[in-house]
């Protein structure tokens, strides 16, 4: 009777709480106006870089539609977040429907998916434009970016999907999760039983969302720095040049990714609740700002268009004037 009980009380789960909010009175409001002004920030600078991209046809090669990609992606992970927490930051109750938070569960991961399938197909694109230049536009053609643009997206939003399905199937014995934002991992850990399906899935998902970027990126640079190492001084200004922006931003992603993974696994509740909630948020909110920044600085060509776009603006202004 009493196992019957907690199943019928695990299956009524339809909410869930997030207890990593803390009462933080009239510096709520502070917050607030920092989080809003981050999601701004994030919003137009990366809108910008994409119709920047869409609009002038001098930028359609491989490399500028990969960054397009990944500047759409920042808009739709950046989309499934900031919303969510700018509301709870005002809100005295930190509750979530379920349907909802797994709907931001699935937001979340596909965001981080397609983000590092991303920087790893851009490292790839590094790879034949350092090591085999003479080769890059027969390597590349629309027809094969638009492939590997498929390749990015597609698997990615298909893998996630099924994990959040085994996910949102469990008996939960619970409905607290320690975050500011719904989590995949939190929520099976309140699962009633050993979820070894969702285990034993991930693993399997975990080979062509994780180790396969990561198996593409790291022969990559190998070759890359092959190349280097064995060129001409100028090859190797070209080299890092060409490939510095790409490496900050995976840099920075990975330590993101490395931070959730480290405070979502293991025990850190001697750590300042704060440090905490920004090592979760890191890989969500750092990423969608330093790509843009670091390609919109770094790169001549997207420097260059954006202040003819401006002054064009500029111009016009002064005439309605």
């Amino acid at each position: 009777m009493k196992q019957k009980r907690m199943k019928l009380n695990s299956s009524a789960v339809s909410h869930f709480t997030l207890s990593a909010y803390v009462d933080t009175g009239p510096w709520r409001y502070f917050f607030f106006l920092i989080v809003l002004c981050l999601y701004v920030l994030i919003v137009l600078s990366n809108v910008l870089l994409v119709a920047v991209i869409c609009v002038n046809r001098s930028l359609h090669e491989p490399m500028y539609l990969f960054l397009c990609s990944l500047f759409v992606n920042e808009l739709y992970g950046s989309t499934g977040l900031f919303p969510f927490l700018l509301l709870h930051i005002l809100s005295d109750s930190h509750t979530v429907a379920a349907p909802l938070c797994f709907l931001q569960i699935f937001c979340v991961y596909t965001y981080g998916s397609v983000q590092f399938t991303n920087l790893a197909v851009m490292s790839y694109d590094r790879y034949v434009a350092v090591c085999r230049p003479l080769q890059y536009n027969s390597h590349l053609t629309l027809h094969n970016v638009a492939l590997l643009i498929a390749v990015v997206w597609f698997p990615p939003f298909v893998a996630v999907f099924v994990t959040t399905a085994l996910t949102s199937s469990l008996r939960l014995c619970g409905n607290v999760i320690n975050k500011v934002y719904c989590d995949n991992h939190s929520v099976v850990k309140l699962s009633c039983h050993e979820a070894t399906v969702n285990n034993v899935y991930e693993l399997l998902a975990a080979s062509p969302t994780v180790c396969l970027p990561v198996t593409v990126i790291f022969f990559s640079y190998i070759k890359i720095l092959k190349v280097c190492f064995s060129g001409s001084n100028q090859t190797r200004q070209k080299a890092v040049g060409t490939c510095s922006p790409h490496l900050a931003s995976l840099l920075n992603f990975s330590f993101g990714v490395c931070f959730e993974v480290l405070q979502s696994r293991f025990d850190m509740s001697h750590f300042p609740n704060m440090l905490r909630v920004f090592l979760s948020l890191y890989f969500l909110t750092c990423q969608p700002l330093f790509n843009p920044l670091m390609y919109g600085l770094n790169m001549s060509k997207i420097r260059n268009k954006c202040k003819s776009l401006f002054l064009s603006s500029s111009s016009r202004f002064a005439q309605l004037e």
